[in-house]
């Protein structure tokens, strides 16, 4: 506990107001990715391997954006830094470790961009939601990762619709903007990689599957060029009872 309040507050200064709110959920998933690291190091190791082989091939290797790059264990950032001439890093914060990580590293070509790309705040404008729309301002992009990123803007639009009751938000806001996500990825005039869990379920010690969920609200990911399961909550880590096993595709 006390490693995560030093963490937490190391990271405060360093993140925006608007996004201090989800520091916290920033270091729990940091604490629990070092609790179950070696559950988790297939789903890394694949991730990793999925982003080099969508990426392998490219003739231009100007700019790459990641999108979610969260804490970088999934994200082969050593490759795409040597790879590219800029690599960006996008997410609604970057805790204190990855920072100081990077800078230990001396990857002088990545850049760190806070910024929210679940599209919540258009919608509540009224407005068509375009989340990925800044990123037809980047010059020389050749390359977008989305890295574990999609189901999680339909937790976060979930719990934020909940909190704000009421708020006048549509019913559909959440498939809304999973679909604005993979349609502003296919849009894009470069190669793109999507990495998402897309179910997940609730399995008890002798193989016996309790509850299963749809992650993307019946939208219809692309399809898959790989696919695997990844054990977010193994027995132990939520209950001695059961894990809690998500599937997990790679297109490109």
């Amino acid at each position: 506990m006390i490693t995560e309040a030093l963490h937490y507050l190391a990271t405060l200064p360093v993140t925006g107001k608007a996004n201090r709110r989800f520091i916290r959920y920033s270091i729990n998933l940091w604490s629990r990715a070092r609790r179950c690291s070696r559950e988790w190091a297939t789903h890394e190791e694949n991730s990793r391997t999925a982003i080099l082989s969508a990426m392998d091939g490219l003739r231009q290797k100007r700019t790459a954006v990641v999108l979610g790059s969260g804490l970088l264990r999934d994200v082969p950032i050593d490759a795409l830094s040597k790879s590219f001439d800029t690599v960006v890093l996008v997410d609604l914060l970057h805790v204190a470790s990855v920072r100081l990580w990077l800078h230990a590293k001396g990857y002088r070509n990545v850049r760190l961009i806070e910024r929210d790309v679940s599209g919540y705040d258009e919608v509540a404008a009224g407005q068509n939601a375009d989340p990925l729309g800044f990123l037809r301002t980047v010059p020389y992009l050749d390359f977008v990762v989305s890295a574990n990123l999609l189901s999680q803007i339909g937790r976060g639009v979930k719990r934020r619709i909940e909190a704000e009751q009421p708020n006048g938000m549509p019913d559909d806001t959440v498939a809304r903007l999973l679909g604005a996500h993979l349609s502003g990825l296919a849009a894009l005039p470069c190669r793109t990689c999507l990495l998402t869990d897309v179910s997940y379920a609730v399995i008890d010690r002798n193989g016996k599957t309790h509850e299963e969920a749809d992650l993307l609200h019946r939208i219809a990911p692309p399809a898959a060029r790989a696919n695997w399961s990844w054990p977010v909550a193994p027995l132990g880590e939520e209950s001695a009872d059961y894990q809690i096993i998500h599937k997990v595709i790679a297109a490109y």
